[in-house]
């Protein structure tokens, strides 16, 4: 075991203030589902037996007649076991008192709103899934859903895992080259989408992207389209023997529709992410261990209790979605809050006026929408009243410190636990998390793994690090993990298990382990910047910009320098209020340096009034890159607003005369 020699991420204890921490309240503690602290070391030393315990709690059809099989880097759970993922997400929740409970509580942008029972989300599932065996859809064969965040789409992925059939859900805001090269790789043979979407009071034209795509999709026979639009409906093209209402295929379904008998390890979804090569990565999940895996964690991640309502802000096209909105939180019996449209729409508060609608008592959110709380101000939460919520989660990306405490102070009054979770559309579910009931938080640490998970920080040609950065390895394997990429086995072992020769899973994030034993992720190992030969994690500017009372956002990205090899470039974003100046721009520079060292002094400061992000939130750096090298940007339909990259631009232009 060594210690890492010279760590070039050392002064980041200056930034990351270890000493600062927050015990659970005790009322919290006395009733928290996990508050023992010896469950790490039983879950130690026998995880197979932990995780065996979650497997009971669901229902299977046939047994399991061992627990893991292990082949680096292949993992088979519950071998033998019989499973259907809908199965433990609706019927048996309809069997109990449950039958009449909220499962889905669902609002759309312009403010329409449905709430679906179990029961009522029980006969949708089953309509549709008779649905999909009379469009010739069977077992294993792949269908594409292409829609906006309503409950149709949460009702196709279960109809899917009611009929053995796979599906692949791709995010409503892409554009249709990336529907169609999804629809082409996983070869699906229906789609499934809608007219249209809202976003930021826009309409989204779902359909027509839809068929620009299909021009080109040969595997395609049918698609189902669902009305979104039901008071101004969008004109849409459907094709005769190819296209179908949704709402009339579903006025003649049977009401009844056998779920199949899946074996815990047939596909239930591929999920497509991105990748250094360019091309989109089939992300392969199966069903028995990415079920125990997503039940587990949102029990005792989020402290899950019978009267709790719960909201992850995700959408469905991304993996939070599908692990913390619709599998885990449905297999546990929860109420899920769904939201269709943008957090500003029509006003700042329209997040706090949904927890405050409906009692919101757990939500779970990205940094990057905190920090653009943070910018709006403190006035629209005071707007509202917030005094439901008990426990606040941050997903996505590591959170600075700063923006951790405002959440804690703001959202939660200083009451709630926030727990920052890390894990990835690779991991299926949570690793890296606080138990809120049971760990002492340090602003912007992930904290510890979750029981029955084995993490350590290495060097690159594998020493342990006990203390000090590196990267993040998971040194045993865990029932959520992914089982491939799909089609392409070549790749799933040289971007995952080829890093060590031991054959750990490699997660190409950076990390820090301090002295108490805590993990600070410090992004991704690519966002790690070479600064005359120094590496210069960009979390850690952006932290320290962030850190500045003047400002609300900032992403750091590397641009080429002739001499030190990469210098940084930093897009800040101002609170409301101050004004940008060269003045300013000096402050932000001696405040980094203050921070961090000399050494990470950025470049080139230049000032935003919005950086660009997916509809999850994601900022899109690598439109930063290309913007501060001067390049020629590659797509940008997946932003939630395109129109700020070529501001963007322009500034960039005028800041170099």
């Amino acid at each position: 075991m060594a210690k890492t020699p010279n760590d070039p991420r050392k002064e980041i204890d200056t930034l990351l203030d270890e000493r600062r921490t927050f015990v659970p309240p005790k009322e919290f503690s006395d009733v928290a589902n996990v508050s023992d602290p010896e469950i790490y070391d039983r879950a130690g030393a026998d995880p197979e037996a932990f995780w065996e315990s979650f497997a009971h709690e669901l229902e299977w059809s046939e047994p399991w007649s061992k627990v893991l099989e292990w082949n680096p880097p292949n993992a088979k759970w519950f071998v033998g076991g019989k499973i259907n993922a809908s199965v433990n997400c609706v019927d048996r929740h309809v069997r109990t008192a449950r039958r009449n409970k909220a499962a889905l509580i669902w609002e759309g942008e312009p403010g329409d709103r449905r709430t679906l029972t179990y029961f009522d989300l029980y006969r949708e599932v089953n309509a549709f899934g008779g649905v999909l065996k009379s469009l010739g859809v069977r077992r294993g064969d792949r269908v594409a859903l292409y829609m906006p965040l309503v409950p149709e789409l949460a009702i196709a992925m279960l109809a899917c895992a009611r009929i053995g059939a796979v599906h692949s859900v791709v995010f409503g805001g892409f554009s249709a080259e990336s529907l169609r090269d999804r629809i082409n790789d996983a070869e699906a043979c229906v789609l499934v989408t809608a007219d249209g979407g809202y976003r930021r009071g826009q309409v989204v034209p779902l359909k027509q992207m839809a068929d620009d795509a299909l021009r080109e999709t040969p595997s395609i026979n049918h698609v189902v389209v669902v009305r979104r639009q039901q008071h101004d409906p969008l004109p849409v093209t459907m094709q005769p023997d190819r296209d179908y209402w949704y709402h009339e295929l579903m006025m003649k379904a049977p009401s009844a529709c056998e779920p199949e008998e899946m074996d815990s390890e047939d596909l239930l979804y591929i999920l497509y992410t991105s990748g250094t090569t360019g091309k989109p990565k089939g992300i392969v999940h199966t069903t028995g261990g990415y079920l125990v895996g997503t039940y587990a964690t949102t029990k005792w991640v989020f402290d899950l209790k019978e009267d709790d309502v719960y909201w992850c802000t995700a959408d469905i096209g991304w993996v939070t979605g599908h692990s913390y909105l619709v599998y885990g939180p449905l297999a546990n019996g929860a109420t899920a809050v769904m939201y269709e449209g943008a957090p500003d729409w029509p006003a700042q508060d329209r997040l706090w006026e949904i927890v405050e609608r409906y009692g919101v008592t757990i939500f779970y959110t990205a940094p990057t929408a905190i920090r653009a709380f943070m910018r709006w101000g403190t006035k629209w939460p005071a707007k509202r009243d917030l005094s439901s919520l008990r426990l606040l989660g941050s997903v996505g990306e590591p959170i600075n410190p700063e923006a951790w405490m405002w959440y804690y102070e703001h959202i939660g009054r200083q009451l709630c636990p926030v727990v920052d979770t890390w894990w990835q559309t690779e991991t299926g579910a949570i690793l890296i998390t606080p138990l809120p009931g049971l760990t002492t938080l340090k602003p912007g640490s992930a904290s510890h793994p979750f029981p029955g998970i084995t993490a350590e920080i290495r060097t690159a040609d594998g020493q342990v690090v006990t203390e000090g950065g590196g990267l993040l390895a998971i040194t045993k394997p865990w029932p959520s993990m992914l089982r491939g990429i799909y089609g392409d086995p070549d790749r799933f072992i040289q971007q995952y298990w080829s890093q060590w020769s031991d054959g750990m899973y490699f997660t190409g994030d950076g990390a820090k382990l301090d002295a108490d034993g805590y993990f600070w992720l410090l992004g991704r190992v690519d966002d790690v910047l070479n600064v005359a030969g120094h590496r210069i994690g960009t979390m850690e500017v952006e932290s320290a910009l962030v850190d500045h009372s003047a400002v609300a956002e900032a992403a750091v990205v590397g641009r080429t320098h002739e001499i030190k090899g990469q210098a940084i470039a930093a897009f800040v974003t101002i609170r409301e209020g101050v004004s940008s100046s060269d003045e300013l721009i000096e402050n932000l520079k001696s405040h980094v340096v203050k921070k961090i060292g000399a050494i990470a002094k950025p470049d080139l400061i230049l000032f935003a009034s919005d950086l660009p992000k997916t509809r999850s939130g994601k900022i899109m750096r690598r439109l930063l890159r290309d913007i501060a090298d001067g390049k020629t940007l590659g797509d940008t339909t997946t932003l939630a607003d395109p129109s700020v990259v070529a501001r963007l631009q322009e500034d960039y232009a005028d800041e170099q005369g």
